[in-house]
Formats: structure tokens, sequence, C-alpha cells
């Protein structure tokens, strides 16, 4: 299927790693460009470098932190004068969740993950507009449905509406704007995670990995790159139908029916 992103541009915070870099991958390999967005920019500039080499997309790394107002100014900037502009934004950029957020962390998670996300929509959303056409995803996660952290639970339920009401705000002008939730994801991080837990409990990782594999119905865990497939698609002009509801990619989490 042709997603239509060739000549896109696209725009992705949090990109240097996990499900970030797997979705700068997945829209650079259907033919958008790219800017990888991350704050650490030795790290960013070399994963760009290396999926420009790998996919021959136009693919350029930018330094920034989502949580200051100026930082994203000039991330906005910046993109523009190397892209020319702006059609796709992809919102993933938060502190790495560890399994656990300390509840006095509240505000800190809330200024980049929530308005981080809003900060990036006012930076490109004006120039989508102008076109009348974008795309916007804003990366959740699940903890917006399940109790377990008052933190992971307050700032995913606060994407999901935030994205809603960009949605009716926004959808007149031709712009999408969806969340997407993963669940578990195999990613270095969750790994790495799982591994510190394992050892803290006295059990192996294989086991925790089972554990989490036994709560979805594929049963196993979902790889970056299937959730980057599921974003590639909400950027592509196919995802029309497609405005202000969540979508959970978890691979299908046993249990509760939502409708």
């Amino acid at each position: 299927m042709d997603l239509q992103l060739a000549g896109r541009r696209a725009v992705i915070t949090g990109g240097s790693r996990g499900i970030g870099f797997a979705v700068g991958r997945a829209l650079s390999t259907e033919g958008a460009s790219v800017a990888l967005v991350s704050r650490s920019a030795d790290d960013v500039e070399e994963q760009a470098k290396a999926l420009q080499a790998e996919t021959g997309a136009e693919v350029i790394g930018v330094a920034a932190d989502t949580g200051e107002d100026a930082s994203v100014t000039e991330m906005a900037r910046r993109v523009r004068d190397r892209l020319g502009g702006v059609d796709i934004l992809v919102n993933n950029a938060a502190t790495t969740n560890p399994g656990f957020i300390p509840d006095d962390a509240l505000e800190a998670e809330i200024n980049v993950k929530v308005r981080g996300y809003l900060r990036c929509v006012r930076a490109f959303a004006p120039e989508m507009a102008e076109r009348g056409w974008g795309r916007v995803i804003n990366v959740g996660g699940l903890a917006s449905r399940q109790t377990g952290s008052v933190t992971g639970s307050i700032r995913n339920a606060a994407v999901v509406a935030m994205t809603k009401n960009l949605a009716d705000e926004l959808g007149p002008s031709g712009i999408n704007v969806v969340s997407v939730h993963p669940a578990a994801t195999r990613t270095r991080t969750f790994l790495d995670n799982l591994e510190h837990r394992a050892a803290a409990l006295g059990r192996s990782r294989a086991e925790l990995e089972q554990q989490y594999a036994s709560s979805v119905s594929i049963g196993r865990i979902v790889e970056p790159e299937e959730v980057a497939a599921v974003v590639a698609f909400l950027a592509s002009p196919l995802s029309v139908a497609l405005n202000g509801d969540p979508v959970i990619t978890s691979g299908g989490l046993k249990g509760a029916i939502y409708y």
C-alpha cells in the first residue's frame, strides 16, 4: 500500500531511540523527509545520519528540550530552514518511565508530555492550517486507562483530552489529530527496566517478559516497528477518517471492554 508520504515533511520528538526512532524509519522509508528531535545533540545527529544512510531519505537531527518554550521555538525555526516546512508532527518526547513515577514529579511530567506536546503543536499547526493539510500524532500510553501510577495516568489521560480538543479545533483546517497509546513495547529501555525489576524481585527477565506477553491477546510483546507502522498510517492522507479518538497499540490487552 502506498501511504502517499513521499515529499511530506515530518518532525518526531523523542526521535533518537525506541518508538520515536522506529517512527522515523517508517516515515523515511515511505519517502518522507524527517527531522528527529531529542535533547542530546550528539545522539540525535548520529541517529539521523544512520537513518539517512539506511533509507536514502532526507533525515536531520535537531537538539531541543520540549519542556522549554524558547527551545521549541528555536527547534521549529531550524527545522523550517532545513526542510522548508512541516506537514506531520509526531509528539513522542517524554521522561523515561522506569515503571514508577513519583507523585511529586507530576508538574515536571506534565510540562514535558502535555505542555511540551502543546508547544510543538502551536509551533507547527499554523503553517499546516495555511496549507490546508496536516497530521499530528500524540504518543501517550495505556496508563491513561489503568491505575498503578497517579502521575502516569494523569499525564496520559491529559494527552487524550488535549488530542480531542485539538482535533475539534484543527479538523476544519484539514489537520487530523490522533493519540496513540502503546502498552508494553519491546524497546531497549523497556528491556533494561525489565532487567532491573527482575533483579529486584529475584526472578528472570524472561519470566517477567512472559508475564507481560500473557496479558495481551497476540501472546507476545509488541515491537517498536509495529507501533511505528500504525503511526505511519495515521500520518498519511489515507487516515482522514480518524480524528480525535485514541488508537491503542497494545497487541490487544485482555479483559476490559471499551466502547
